[in-house]
């Protein structure tokens, strides 16, 4: 079984404030006669279910082509936190022991990706380094920012680089059962770019099918 986990791209999916949002242009049409239809994107590349690169929050870190595409894929686990808004996450929140090297965090702050609120929960930076010390290797949210909406100093963006943890933000896991599954979250290889955007899944791993 394949859960789709990228939320549904078009004008209506917010960002963050002052970013871009996404808008298409109609370069050529086949309904006003053309032998093709022809678009043109633009938009933050910070777009929905979105990979985060070093550089977005590091002076001279890697770019999201520089980046090794190991923490998008393989074994992941998806795990809710009972979390109020506007608060962060810290390492006894988690319920149960971490099983895979890729964390995904389901905290229900941040329901409708079409309506753009700041009170959605984030990560301590306490938290990033527990799991940089389980081999978490990336970690994902279902938030815009895996730091508060007010905060200017970004720590567990700083923790992540600090340790190597890559991150998804942007995620729509409401409807995904807890458990391990095998992530897919490739971002494109846009030279010099600070994130992407990403299709991202979970697949069923065949033990648990």
């Amino acid at each position: 079984m394949i859960f789709d986990i990228t939320p549904p791209v078009s004008p209506r999916l917010q960002v963050w404030p002052g970013d871009t949002p996404l808008s298409r242009e109609l370069l050529r049409d086949m309904h006003r006669g053309d032998q093709i239809t022809l678009s043109t994107l633009y938009a933050t590349v910070h777009l929905g279910a979105h990979a985060d690169a070093p550089s977005h929050y590091g002076v001279d870190a890697p770019t999201i082509d520089e980046c090794s595409l190991d923490p998008y894929l393989g074994p992941c686990q998806l795990l809710r936190v009972n979390v109020p808004r506007r608060t962060r996450i810290t390492p006894d929140m988690l319920s149960v022991a971490l099983e895979a090297p890729r964390l995904l965090l389901a905290t229900g702050t941040y329901p409708d990706p079409e309506r753009f609120h700041p009170d959605f929960a984030a990560l301590a930076p306490e938290l990033v380094e527990y799991l940089h010390r389980q081999g978490v290797k990336l970690v994902g949210i279902d938030t815009p920012s895996v730091d508060l909406f007010d905060c200017q100093d970004l720590p567990s963006h700083h923790q992540c680089l600090k340790y190597g943890l890559a991150i998804l933000e942007g995620l729509l896991l409401k409807d995904v059962p807890e458990g391990v599954y095998e992530l897919i979250a490739l971002p494109l290889k846009l030279v010099d770019f600070d994130a992407s955007p990403v299709r991202a899944i979970l697949r069923t791993l065949a033990s648990n099918s």
